[in-house]
């Protein structure tokens, strides 16, 4: 249970945190030193970080100063693109060239019945502008393809790809490494989902070190096609938006050279170890892939955008 004020806040901790110091738990004041480029309504908005010894006002600046994109405005890109807004993200860019659907509103929070039919960067934008006026959301309704990708990638510093089709997660993968910009990568089906951060410039693997191929045509179904959880996206989206703000901030321990999965019938969470594949056609220590291809024709299917495939 918390209490607060505009100054302190009062946390009733456990007992095994009582021989804690009072700068982590019981009264902690914000340090105001820290706050004086903040405006009053920034003061209030973010104080639960400004309290936080892992964030306070150096790395709220620093939140305020990042900038994220997000490949996808569906059920992915909706819990993340919301946390990200809300910690005070300073630039949010969203690339989708899909339209709302009535079949997304199950999952897909950013958009609402009077959104049906209207382009889902629009309805995304016009949400997260309404959330944190602070936020600088750019919306990209164009097509995520070859042509496109490196254009749209160059201004920010992480990718957060939500897409659900093969040929635009390796795009993005590809894209991300050849930027040097580390992607978050986030996926569903049914009740289970997938969380990694690649960071394969620095030499720590990549999507492509775990699956070197796309599947055959046709061999696994979409979740249009085999369903998906309502609750589902917004547990793995939050936890993508997680590990973006630790990872703009360099706090706690990055999800870099691990692949976690989650199994939501069960509710429980697996843990595999990622390492960089030395014969990986991407990141490796001969790579073959030196440029952008025709990921379409690669992979055998057509590129949906991130959220035509109805889970993205």
């Amino acid at each position: 249970m918390t209490c607060s004020s505009s100054r302190y806040s009062v946390s009733m901790a456990p007992s095994n945190y009582r021989n804690k110091p009072e700068s982590t738990l019981g009264i902690v004041p914000i340090d105001m030193t820290q706050t004086r480029s903040f405006t009053p309504d920034q003061v209030a908005r973010y104080a639960r970080h400004l309290i936080l010894p892992e964030v306070g006002g150096a790395g709220q600046r620093k939140l305020l100063n990042s900038s994220v994109l997000l490949l996808g405005a569906g059920g992915l890109g909706s819990p993340a693109a919301m946390y990200l807004a809300a910690a005070g993200v300073g630039k949010v860019g969203i690339v989708d060239f899909d339209v709302v659907d009535a079949s997304n509103l199950q999952r897909q929070l950013l958009h609402g019945n009077d959104d049906i039919g209207r382009p889902k960067v629009e309805s995304a934008a016009e949400t997260l502008r309404n959330l944190n006026p602070d936020v600088e959301v750019v919306a990209i309704n164009e097509h995520l393809n070859s042509e496109t990708a490196m254009r749209i990638f160059s201004p920010y510093e992480v990718i957060v790809d939500g897409t659900d089709n093969f040929p635009t997660r390796y795009l993005a993968n590809d894209a991300a490494h050849f930027l040097a910009k580390p992607l978050v990568h986030g996926s569903i089906f049914r009740f289970e989902g997938r969380l990694a951060l690649f960071d394969s410039a620095k030499a720590t693997g990549c999507y492509r070190c775990l699956f070197p191929e796309p599947p055959p045509p046709g061999s696994v179904q979409s979740c249009a096609e085999a369903g998906v959880f309502g609750v589902l996206p917004g547990i793995i989206g939050s936890m993508m938006a997680f590990e973006t703000i630790k990872y703009l901030l360099d706090i706690g321990r990055s999800m870099i050279g691990r692949y976690l999965l989650f199994e939501g019938e069960e509710m429980s969470f697996r843990e595999l170890r990622l390492r960089q594949n030395k014969a990986c056609p991407l990141c490796g220590e001969n790579p073959t892939v030196d440029s952008l291809i025709d990921y379409e024709a690669w992979c055998g299917t057509p590129a949906m955008e991130p959220s035509e495939a109805q889970a993205s």
